[in-house]
């Protein structure tokens, strides 16, 4: 069974496209203009990117948005030295969701609102993987668009980043984390999604990542160098893409912060909860194993157009 396992784990094994259409390779300036995003590869030119993706996400987005963009312009006044962006990811919605996006360009301009809309949906992963090889900042944050994370823990976080010493290659991230809120979650939840949660974290554990409570809090931030090198090797880019990204930076000895941030249970999820879990566990095993059998390597940055 175990040897079906693994040979359906190497010969199902794919790379993740990382070419763009067309379109996906310009974002739209207030005025309506068509100007290229910059890379990755680039030197940084702000002190913070804020890649959100956003799936079907008119209705939630906006909250997330004002309250985020309300912290930054106060903490750009404060400090002019403060430099930010916002690269709203829109992951090939059927909503409104990318014009929405666009009314914040047009309120904010393009230097600290973009859009990248992608042609097709690529998940959550390959929507986070987009943004920030699209974006301009020294350090990058990853940002859920149902604002469940208070956007001002962003300190308590950079805090964390800023602690870890030594910075091997200036490579760090720090992970916000619910761990601490995980009693409080388990007497809300049913025993059925009590049962998932705690499998999920065992899986998490014995096949691929150690010593981190919570993986799956999409608020996560990167040197500019530690997300190059593991947004270079990620090849899930559905749920489960938050446990390879961890993965590849502990292969990779990249030091790794927790940082207990405030959450809450935001309405909309697009999780369906027995049928995703199934899908990250098959995944979880999959990532280890592919990695073993050198179906997957880690991947040296390289540019695509």
């Amino acid at each position: 069974m175990l040897t079906v396992v693994i040979v359906i784990a190497h010969v199902t094994a794919s790379m993740v496209d990382q070419t763009r259409a067309e379109q996906e390779k310009y974002f739209l300036t207030a005025s309506g203009n068509k100007e290229p995003f910059p890379s990755l590869f680039d030197p940084h030119s702000r002190e913070l990117s804020v890649v959100v993706p956003s799936y079907n996400e008119e209705s939630r987005l906006p909250v997330m948005m004002e309250e985020a963009m309300q912290y930054l312009e106060k903490r750009q006044k404060k400090s002019s030295s403060f430099t930010y962006e916002v690269v709203i990811v829109d992951d090939g919605s059927k909503d409104k969701t990318t014009e929405v996006a666009l009314g914040y360009t047009k309120k904010y301009g393009a230097d600290k609102v973009r859009v990248l809309t992608l042609q097709k949906n690529r998940g959550k992963g390959g929507a986070v993987r987009m943004g920030t090889l699209s974006s301009r900042g020294r350090l990058i944050l990853m940002a859920d668009a149902d604002g469940a994370t208070k956007f001002e823990d962003l300190e308590k976080v950079e805090a964390g980043l800023e602690n870890i010493s030594p910075k091997p290659e200036n490579m760090a991230i720090a992970c916000g984390s619910r761990a601490h809120l995980e009693q409080e979650s388990v007497a809300q939840r049913s025993f059925f999604r009590t049962v998932l949660m705690y499998g999920f974290h065992f899986l998490v554990w014995f096949f691929c990542v150690k010593g981190i409570k919570d993986t799956q809090c999409g608020f996560k931030l990167f040197t500019r160098e530690a997300a190059l090198r593991t947004f270079s090797s990620l090849h899930v880019e559905r749920w489960a893409f938050d446990v390879e990204l961890l993965y590849v930076a502990q292969c990779l000895q990249i030091p790794i912060a927790e940082v207990a941030v405030n959450w809450t249970e935001i309405e909309g999820s697009k999780l369906v909860p027995f049928w995703s879990w199934l899908q990250m566990g098959r995944d979880l095993v999959f990532i280890r194993l592919r990695y073993i059998t050198g179906a997957w390597k880690l991947e040296s940055p390289k540019k695509n157009q």
